[in-house]
Parts: C-alpha cells; structure tokens; sequence
C-alpha cells in the first residue's frame, strides 16, 4: 500500500511502500487484548503482601484463662478476629507474568500498526533529523501537525536533538524501532513512524 511521507514542517517528502502483511490486516480485538494484557502482567510489581497471624509482632500472651469466662478460647491476640491481629489468606510477592508465544507477540504488533494504518492515525516521517534540540521549535510543529497524544517510532536509535527537544512536551513519546510495543501504540492517538522505523519494523516482522 501506497504512503504519502512528509516533513517535520508539513511539507510533502515524497510516498513509500507499506508492507500489506503489516499494516494492512484486519485487526483483530482477541490478539490485541491476548498481548496487552500479558505486557501489563509482565509489568505489575507483585510487591503486594500482608502479615499473617505467624508473622505479625504482638504479645503471645494468653489472654485470659481457658474455661470458665463464658467467652471463646482464645491463645493471644494475634488471632485475624483481633485488632492488630494478623490477616486471614494474604497476597505474598509473586510475579504476575505469564507467557505468550512469540508468534502471538510478532501478530499482535502487526494488528496494532494495522488498527492505526486503517484509522487514519498513522503518519510517516521522513526523518527526525533536527540541526538543534529546541523545544519551542518541535511544540510548535507538533502543534502546527496537530499532534497532541503521539507516539513517534524512529529506526534503532532515536536522533539525540530531537530526543531532547521532545523530552520536555507532553503528550510527545519517542521511541526506539526495538521499543516498539502493542500497548505504547494503541495508548496514543497518533502513531508517527520514520522512514528508517518502518524499514526496521518489517525487517523484525517479516
């Protein structure tokens, strides 16, 4: 499929190639859930934890005698149903990742970069080449482009002016071809790939 490339200043740079195997599938909801879901597992802490009644520092004194009170046995107050006990079944650290086979992963990409190409929320760059790192200059492009929520995928490494100028406006990511993700892409609004982008992504996805 056919793709117009144009320039930081919105001028057209020319048309490129889009591989159809990549962004031109019909995407599917039950991949796209299947790998952003094992990517938000992967990324939970699992630091969540409790003290149980074997744990929890308090007196180990018993309470008051065995028989005779008309109440409940007790041993000490480290029992759940006591204030400063300790808790009944508690989370423990564990990690929450799962796993999910590369094929899975390497299709849900490809429905990911589909979904955008399809929505009309894809853009191609000719390059990220910037002679200095200056914010204002990038904000009012972006804002010229009409880009707010975006996200802007670069060959295999990001041009360090433009990574800096960009480190400062919100609503502007960049990443990495290699950090290309299915979550990062459907979170933004606007998917902006680079000429040097769209030639690593095939190459990692075909």
């Amino acid at each position: 499929m056919k793709f117009d490339v144009i320039k930081l200043d919105a001028t057209k740079a020319g048309s490129i190639d889009l591989s159809d195997e990549i962004f031109g599938l019909e995407p599917r909801a039950d991949i796209l859930h299947r790998v952003v879901r094992w990517q938000r597992a992967k990324a939970q802490a699992g630091t969540h934890s409790a003290k149980t009644r074997s744990t929890v520092s308090y007196s180990t004194k018993k309470i008051y005698r065995q028989k005779g009170t008309g109440g409940a046995r007790h041993g000490d107050r480290k029992a759940p149903i006591f204030r400063h006990g300790g808790k009944y079944k508690v989370p423990v650290p564990r990690s929450h990742a799962h796993d999910l086979p590369k094929k899975v992963r390497a299709l849900g990409l490809k429905h990911a970069l589909s979904a955008k190409a399809g929505a009309g929320q894809l853009v191609i760059l000719d390059s990220l080449d910037m002679q200095e790192p200056k914010t204002k200059a990038l904000a009012k492009a972006a804002k010229e482009l009409g880009w707010k929520k975006v996200l802007i995928i670069d060959g295999s490494e990001v041009n360090e002016n433009f990574a800096r100028a960009a480190a400062n406006i919100e609503g502007i990511d960049v990443l990495p071809s290699m950090g290309a993700n299915v979550y990062d892409i459907l979170k933004r609004e606007t998917l902006v790939l680079t000429k040097a982008g769209v030639e690593a992504l095939e190459a990692r996805l075909k």
